[in-house]
């Protein structure tokens, strides 16, 4: 039982990971049509991205790589775009394998 337990702690879990990567590429998306204001998108994008656990990342959430900036928005759009792209690749095979596994 406990098996049962794990993994659907574990599958709802990447199921939050994919939202929330889908909702940081839709604001994105916005932002590259000109729906929203640069400011908005990194206020709601930056509030939701995780806390990193592993001690490098820690490390980068002190120095805030982690956050996007406003006045690099547009200069780094297309690799945030890609970048969350991969994200999503990453993490839909874990998904995939967790279900029909």
């Amino acid at each position: 039982m406990g098996n049962v337990y794990v993994w659907l702690l574990s599958f709802f879990f990447l199921i939050a990971l994919l939202l929330i990567i889908v909702f940081q590429l839709m604001c994105l998306a916005d932002l590259d049509f000109d729906y929203i204001n640069p400011y908005d998108m990194a206020r709601r994008i930056n509030a939701v991205i995780p806390a990193r656990v592993h001690w490098a990342g820690t490390i980068g959430c002190c120095r805030r790589q982690h956050q996007i900036d406003v006045s690099k928005v547009y200069n780094m759009l297309k690799w945030e775009k890609k970048q969350r792209l991969f994200k999503l690749g990453c993490l839909i095979f874990p998904l995939l394998l967790s279900v029909f596994w």
